[in-house]
């Protein structure tokens, strides 16, 4: 067992050992995507929705990856128990279109895509720790609903993030709020969760996926529909979602305090949140 622990195409070893050929086309153009999981007791969180999206990014790009659902849940599997016991861990894979010369279009069809992936210790945010936020415009382009590995644009607005001592930026097209650099984000205002729709302009995140799920099973109506800065800054809660964190409150946005106004439905939602990712991890491992 290692600490971190890498995969390329069938080889494990320890993750800071691992090779990576220079052909392969994520390094020259991006050209693959990517997916990421919190696991607990080795058992990756909502996997059958990673696996989902997964697949639909590959069918959106055009990329002729051919393992099974089975095999790569099996690939994946094994990656998590070469890694040592610890009480979480972050489990990232990608695909990419393979490895050819460096050339635009598409490789020959005998070409096959790569599959990457590696697993290290997770630390879980505290959950009673609410995010600071800046707003930025949102310059990417209108291929956010696919998990590509084309993430420049949210590269440079985390760092933005981190030179103001904030945890996350808020993407805006003009007045409407997209997502964030590596998040979504959705409010609650008059007891009513509301979180942008998923059109090409935001990922489909999976945290996402669950809030609004047990929003609904809480009797939380939901309604998904684009919403602006202005209506973000005056909401009763501001929430950020994502697979490695969960559920996150929100405390400022640019230096200004937001949200504090509806803190029972924001708990009773962080919590159902939190309580369904430790029901899950637990009750499939205790099954195997």
């Amino acid at each position: 067992m290692w600490k971190n622990v890498g995969y390329y195409n069938g080889e494990i070893g320890p993750l800071e050992e691992m090779k990576v050929p220079m052909g392969d086309r994520a390094l020259y153009f991006g050209d693959g995507i990517y997916e990421a999981a919190c696991v607990a007791n080795r058992v990756p969180f909502a996997l059958e929705d990673h696996l989902d999206r997964m697949y639909n990014s590959l069918r959106l790009l055009e990329i002729p990856f051919r393992m099974e659902r089975d095999q790569v849940r099996a690939e994946l599997q094994k990656v998590i128990e070469a890694a040592e016991e610890a009480p979480y861990h972050f489990l990232y894979w990608q695909v990419s279109r393979g490895v050819a010369p460096r050339g635009h279009a598409f490789p020959p069809a005998e070409v096959a895509p790569t599959l990457l992936a590696y697993v290290r210790p997770h630390r879980m945010k505290d959950l009673n720790q609410p995010y600071r936020l800046i707003s930025l415009e949102d310059n990417r382009y209108k291929l956010c609903h696919i998990k590509t590995l084309n993430l420049i644009p949210s590269v440079l607005a985390s760092q933005r993030a981190a030179e103001r001592g904030c945890d996350e930026a808020v993407l805006h097209r003009g007045s409407r709020v997209t997502e964030c650099a590596h998040s979504n984000i959705s409010m609650l205002k008059d007891g009513v969760l509301r979180t942008a729709p998923t059109d090409e302009l935001i990922l489909p995140g999976i945290a996402r996926k669950h809030l609004i799920a047990l929003a609904k099973e809480n009797g939380v109506p939901v309604v998904e529909e684009p919403f602006s800065m202005v209506e973000l800054m005056n909401a009763d809660e501001a929430i950020v979602t994502s697979s490695s964190a969960l559920c996150m409150g929100v405390e400022s946005i640019d230096g200004i305090p937001v949200g504090g106004r509806d803190r029972e439905r924001f708990h009773l939602l962080q919590s159902a949140c939190m309580e369904e990712f430790q029901r899950e991890t637990k009750a499939r491992r205790d099954g195997r």
